[in-house]
């Protein structure tokens, strides 16, 4: 029997699938670290803890393909990771994820000229602090010692390839959310070299997601049990992978993923940007660019709800051997949809679309003595999807109406959730089966590397049957209500976001 190993690179694991041709899973294996916040606005991963969770994954579904051959390992990673290192290769930085927020001051300079919106325009990374155009500048600014000894950028996956091959390259997935990626001549764009004060030596070489490196250190394929001459495919970005694991690659068929963070894209044949800036373009390959907005604030969110308002619910959870998350979805199921009134924005940590505001924060609004720690439950839920909700609008300017929903990540494993999504949005929201999405898509774009299949198109047998949640009208009139509410309270909002967020910085 014939195998491929998908490896998703994420931002608190690493994860590696074992799939046989079919898309069927075989094993899965799954590493954690940490991220480090040393300082506010700090999230940075460790190299060497990375490296450690990525050979021992393989290694542990290798072992399960016992009577076949691996055919290739392919990459599912997360996108705006930033290494900085000297000429001999040796790090200077940890790698700055995209949750890292502290170049927040030359993103929002950059924001305040023409230069960002004429860099967006060519990139389609929207100007935020996630992106590594940001991160050049911060370090320029505050770590000139890091900034003026670096001779190459890498981001994780990259990082990766160079240690097994000697390689220096980047698929074009991962280019175009950098910020530095022009992504209608596939190449750097030169006006952000120049902005980042960087030259294009110093960067990966651009390379299609179905590049194929073999040969690895013999040393490190032993460590994973491959054989040294296994094909290793690049692959793609998580987000545009997301899309192609359930089969969300038709126009108008929108992939909306809430994992710790979420997104919500749509996948078109040609890169198109947003007039307004408030949407992401990246590619899949160059015949697929996936448009959309990602949100800082998913399933996070709900952890702290948890675990700061829900002590005791968290503890009965325990002693009845329930998750917890279960236990608090149905206290939320008892509340009327609309949560009687009750508000959430769900901005704990800054938010990237539709605001792009790093200094935005959360708050509940409308509370009044009816109101209870149920409500406050029910109005989290919504708020997530609301935000959601209000990138979808922003997203149906640039591609159009959307046709359908297919919804993946933690959320979606609850029926609550799941519906919902379809009275906020009045949309069906199908859940596909498909296991491990990433992980899936990342091995059908090897098998089209490698020649087996002709078109990507071939993961629509793969991702299995679905589950279909249709809007409920009594809900959606209660939304409809609700959602203008929570969109204009938003704006109103980031007056303010600035001055509480400088004066957290200041006292805590």
């Amino acid at each position: 029997m014939d195998y491929l190993i998908g490896v998703d690179l994420g931002t608190t694991s690493t994860k590696a699938v074992l799939f046989d041709t079919k898309g069927q899973v075989i094993a899965s294996a799954n590493q954690g670290y940490k991220l480090y916040r040393d300082e506010p606005d700090m999230a940075e991963q460790d190299l060497t803890e990375i490296w450690d969770a990525f050979l021992a994954a393989v290694k542990e579904v290798a072992l399960a393909a016992v009577d076949g051959k691996i055919l290739a390992v392919s990459f599912s990673s997360a996108m705006h990771s930033l290494i900085a290192f000297d000429e001999a290769w040796q790090p200077l930085t940890r790698i700055i994820t995209w949750a890292d927020t502290r170049s927040v001051k030359y993103t929002e300079a950059l924001k305040a000229n023409d230069l960002g919106a004429q860099l967006y325009s060519k990139t389609g990374t929207p100007i935020h602090p996630m992106a590594p155009l940001s991160k050049l500048l911060w370090l320029q600014n505050e770590h000139a010692e890091i900034f003026n000894q670096a001779k190459h950028y890498l981001g994780i996956k990259e990082y990766l390839f160079h240690r097994l091959f000697g390689a220096n390259k980047m698929d074009y997935s991962i280019a175009s959310g950098t910020g530095l990626f022009n992504i209608f001549e596939l190449a750097w764009d030169e006006q952000a070299l120049k902005t980042t004060n960087i030259t294009a030596a110093q960067l990966p070489t651009p390379v299609e997601p179905y590049e194929i490196e073999r040969g690895m250190v013999s040393e490190y394929a032993e460590a994973m049990g491959l054989p040294v001459d296994t094909p290793f495919v690049y692959g793609a970005a998580d987000g545009p992978l997301s899309n192609l694991g359930v089969n969300a690659i038709k126009p108008g068929v929108a992939a909306v993923t809430i994992g710790t963070s979420g997104a919500i894209r749509v996948v078109t044949d040609a890169p198109r940007v947003d007039p307004k800036g408030r949407t992401f373009t990246y590619a899949l390959d160059r015949d697929h660019w996936v448009i959309g907005g990602p949100v800082n604030n998913g399933g996070d969110v709900f952890r702290w709800a948890r675990d700061n308002m829900f002590d005791d619910e968290k503890a009965t959870a325990e002693l009845m051997g329930i998750d917890s998350y279960d236990l608090l979805t149905e206290i939320a199921g008892k509340i009327p949809a609309g949560a009687n009134g009750l508000l959430f924005h769900p901005y704990l940590g800054g938010e990237r679309a539709p605001i792009w505001d790093a200094n935005a924060r959360g708050s509940f609004f409308g509370i009044t003595h009816q109101h209870t720690r149920a409500h406050m439950i029910r109005a989290v839920l919504e708020g997530i999807i609301f935000n959601i909700y209000m990138v979808s609008l922003a997203l149906e300017e640039v591609v159009g109406d959307l046709t359908s929903i297919q919804a993946t990540g933690g959320f979606a494993r609850s029926p609550l959730w799941r519906q919902m999504m379809a009275d906020i949005f009045e949309q069906g929201v199908t859940v596909p089966k498909a296991f491990e999405s990433g992980a899936l898509a990342a091995t059908v774009m090897a098998q089209k590397a490698l020649g087996l299949v002709d078109s990507l198109d071939v993961i629509a047998d793969m991702v299995g049957e679905a589950q279909t949640y249709e809007p409920n009208p009594a809900n959606y009139a209660t939304y409809r209500d609700l959602a203008p509410i929570f969109i204009r309270l938003s704006r109103q909002l980031q007056t303010e976001y600035k001055s509480i967020a400088d004066f957290q910085r200041k006292y805590n």
